[in-house]
């Protein structure tokens, strides 16, 4: 597990992790910030990507496919995503209608695919868990919503004072139907963004806990890894998986999954 500390947004593409950290081997994750009419253009060789549209507007086009002033939140706590996919070896341009912020989530991949706007009503919603561990669970691109080689990507919401990715779960053996091989990347937001988080990754007798923060970003490429919020705060954090294979089969702590018959 690898914690790297926020720090402020800086006009143009920021990459923050990639296949260079010890804990990954197809994820790369960075973060695109423009003014108005400021424009990016980019050649995703050898990756394909999804673009989240954290807040503000923007008009997005890949392979010759475009969609004009999208983006239908302020920030990450106002609402869905709008999001799109890029296919490997796609060109994207992003021009900015505004001030906007744009997740680059990126994992290697090859293939011919079409690039695909995500709207807001394109994005399941679920409500999971119960009691002090529920939260809502966003996915944007999911297996059965968007066709990809490895990423699957999605946004969590734990509202103030409660736990996600719990009971404890964990995803680094590839052995399914009990559980698949996956790395993850979180990008964490709080609101109010004073506060903070904590995240705990453990298994296999390592055992680390942080203070999460506004704009932390923390990798994970092993273990069980639950979240809680601090009373007060509400605690975002935006998930990026991929793995050799698209397939989600978590694996809960058999230590902590007895909570999840309690009422």
């Amino acid at each position: 597990m690898g914690l790297i500390r926020g720090k402020s947004v800086q006009s143009g593409y920021t990459r923050i992790v990639g296949p260079e950290q010890p804990d990954l081997n197809y994820i790369e994750f960075g973060l695109l910030a423009l003014g108005d009419g400021q424009r990016w253009e980019h050649t995703f060789e050898g990756v394909e990507s999804v673009l989240v549209i954290l807040g503000g507007r923007c008009d997005i086009e890949a392979n010759g496919r475009g969609w004009a002033n999208v983006g239908d939140r302020d920030d990450v706590f106002g609402g869905k995503a709008t999001a799109a996919y890029c296919p490997p070896s796609a060109t994207c341009r992003v021009v900015g209608r505004g001030q906007v912020t744009v997740a680059v989530c990126c994992a290697q991949a090859d293939g011919e695919r079409e690039p695909i706007l995500i709207s807001p009503d394109s994005v399941r919603v679920r409500e999971v868990g119960q009691d002090t561990f529920q939260r809502s669970v966003h996915d944007i691109a999911a297996p059965c919503t968007v066709e990809a080689q490895r990423l699957i990507v999605g946004e969590t919401y734990n509202r103030p004072g409660r736990w996600s990715s719990y009971p404890p779960h964990k995803h680094d053996i590839h052995n399914p139907p009990e559980e698949s091989e996956l790395e993850e990347v979180y990008y964490f937001r709080v609101s109010p963004a004073q506060g903070f988080g904590v995240q705990r990754v453990y298994g296999d007798g390592s055992d680390d806990t942080y203070a999460v923060c506004d704009g932390d970003v923390v990798t994970i490429a092993e273990g069980y890894h639950p979240v809680g919020a601090a009373p007060g705060y509400e605690l975002y954090y935006l998930w990026i998986l991929a793995g050799e294979h698209r397939i989600m089969h978590p694996c809960d702590d058999p230590q902590h999954s007895w909570v999840l018959a309690q009422r």
